[in-house]
């Protein structure tokens, strides 16, 4: 597995690669916005670390610029910044980041959520590859979503999140049953991801608006249809 490490810090980019690397993975390492973007673009990675605060482009121009491109649209992408505050989580969030670390940071945490978010982006091979609902048709096998005949673009987690909801439809889902089977640990940024990750969903995909329902102060429900 082939991992971009964008982080101006040499230190701190040292130590990442050497955590990433003792786990068995390929770390890339680059210190500028500008050169992650360049190096996404040129190779395949299967997962970016990407620090918010880097020279040039900063970290959430990047992850916009990967988010727009189809090539590498659907890349996981975990952000570290020493910002901590909860506005910035849900800006980094926002725009299309899978998880959001702030420093400093354990590595042994960072490795742990490497391995569960690649581990949820894996894609499974169930009975059936498409899931349809209403104007929606989900295609598994080619990991795209597709409603009322337009394609739509979706980031890794939210793909395995609206294939969470869609499996279980017509169950009421809390936030931390979503946390725990679509982020794949017990997350402590708090329970505002999977609102931020509904919300886009929401928008994204207008078949969701009235049939994902929220189930005020627990979760959410996708009716039947």
């Amino acid at each position: 597995m082939n991992i971009l490490v964008a982080e101006d810090d040499r230190d701190i980019a040292d130590l990442i690669a050497h955590y990433v690397e003792r786990s068995g993975w390929t770390a890339h390492t680059v210190g500028s916005g500008d050169d992650a973007l360049a190096s996404a673009r040129k190779q395949p990675f299967d997962l970016v670390v990407l620090d918010v605060m880097l020279p040039g482009m900063s970290g959430l121009e990047v992850c916009r610029a990967l988010r727009a491109d189809t090539a590498t649209s659907a890349i996981p992408i975990i952000m570290v910044t020493a910002r901590a505050e909860e506005t910035d989580r849900i800006i980094g969030l926002d725009i299309g980041a899978d998880d959001y670390l702030a420093k400093p940071f354990s590595p042994n945490e960072l490795v742990a959520r490497i391995r569960a978010l690649m581990r949820r982006s894996k894609r499974a091979e169930p009975e059936s590859q498409t899931i349809k609902f209403g104007s929606l048709v989900m295609d598994l096998e080619r990991h795209t979503v597709v409603d009322g005949g337009q394609e739509v673009k979706l980031t890794a987690k939210e793909f395995l999140l609206l294939q969470y909801l869609l499996q279980h439809r017509g169950r009421v889902l809390s936030r931390d049953i979503l946390l725990g089977d679509v982020w794949g640990y017990r997350y402590t940024g708090g329970t505002r991801t999977v609102d931020v990750h509904v919300r886009r969903l929401r928008e994204k995909l207008p078949v969701l608006v009235e049939a994902l329902v929220t189930v005020k102060q627990f979760g959410y429900k996708l009716d039947e249809q």
